[in-house]
């Protein structure tokens, strides 16, 4: 390990939330790591955790001057495309405004800030997506998540943007478990779990976003946004059906079902109810870091080993890694 990074200070705002804890758990061996909570006072060894509201500029400008991180992560804001449109105007707030008034004290502090965004910038047409391609949401995570992608790549000087298919892996929340871990107690418990077929994505451990972004900053990299997931993609029937087939459990509790999609207008798609798809190219962060991105299923193997499995069928994830280096 190098002295460098030993010093490194990772600042994540939002630490309570299930991508924000996975980051700390993965950095905080190599980095110094901090966290910001709200309303829900998180706990992780190693890692040192305080208040913050992201609406509040001063509570921003205090925990920026007090650590001067390195490096600040963007984890706060509502992620799930149901939570976002039932809650649009908390979504807005969060996703963009709490975003914005983070991004001005790491310009003011010096701290590279990094934004998580979301496949669901796009429409869902039957394509694959381009970092170039022009955002045309039909949900409310996706406007607002557009709209801090813009913002960001238009005020920022040291920005590093992950435009990310969907995450899975387990909480540090017991009371709040993540949709992967609700899935793997009702199988566990030898009920029948019901899956949408009809919303295909990527599907990635969580760790994979850490390690990406852990090669991003061994390299420096600055001002890009990247595409980050699977190599395909699936429904969560087909992503249920491939878990039951990797961690060995009966794929005859997953029963096929449509889950209720928050379409809301947009000028330039017409969603007629129909099967959506949200297939990211992600060839540019293969190329910048000269890696392969895994398939769902490999996904699902290296989840399988790092939860305490014994995979025998997959030898392309290297030790303590996760990602293929061509």
């Amino acid at each position: 390990m190098e002295t460098n990074e030993q010093q490194k200070t990772i600042l994540i705002i939002g630490i309570s939330s299930f991508v924000g804890a996975n980051l700390a758990e993965f950095f905080k061996n190599k980095y110094r790591v901090v966290g910001t909570y709200k309303d829900n006072p998180t706990q992780i060894k190693g890692v040192l955790t305080v208040p913050c509201n992201v609406l509040v500029k001063d509570e921003i400008q205090l925990v920026l001057f007090a650590f001067k991180p390195d490096v600040t992560i963007y984890c706060a804001g509502l992620s799930g495309l149901n939570d976002c449109a039932n809650s649009d105007g908390l979504a807005d707030s969060l996703n963009t405004m709490g975003l914005f008034n983070v991004a001005e004290y790491c310009q003011r502090y010096k701290s590279q800030i990094v934004s998580i965004s979301s496949c669901y910038v796009f429409g869902g047409e039957d394509k694959e997506y381009v970092e170039m391609d022009i955002p045309d949401s039909t949900t409310v995570l996706g406007k607002t998540k557009a709209q801090a992608e813009f913002y960001i790549q238009k005020t920022s000087l040291n920005y590093l943007i992950f435009r990310c298919c969907n995450f899975y892996g387990r909480t540090n929340n017991a009371n709040q478990m993540s949709m992967f871990e609700r899935m793997q107690k009702t199988i566990k418990n030898n009920e029948s779990v019901d899956m949408d077929a009809y919303v295909r994505t990527g599907h990635l451990d969580v760790y994979y976003l850490a390690m990406l972004m852990d090669l991003c900053f061994q390299q420096d990299a600055s001002n890009r946004l990247y595409q980050v997931s699977s190599s395909d993609i699936m429904s969560p029937y087909d992503f249920a059906k491939t878990y039951c087939e990797v961690f060995g459990e009966g794929e005859s509790l997953v029963t096929q079902g449509r889950w209720f999609f928050p379409y809301v207008v947009s000028a330039t798609s017409n969603y007629g109810g129909g099967d959506l798809f949200y297939k990211l190219d992600v060839k540019n962060i293969e190329g910048t870091l000269n890696i392969k991105m895994p398939s769902i299923k490999e996904s699902l193997e290296f989840s399988y080993q790092r939860f305490g499995g014994i995979d025998n069928s997959s030898k392309r994830v290297q030790a303590g890694g996760g990602v293929t280096f061509i």
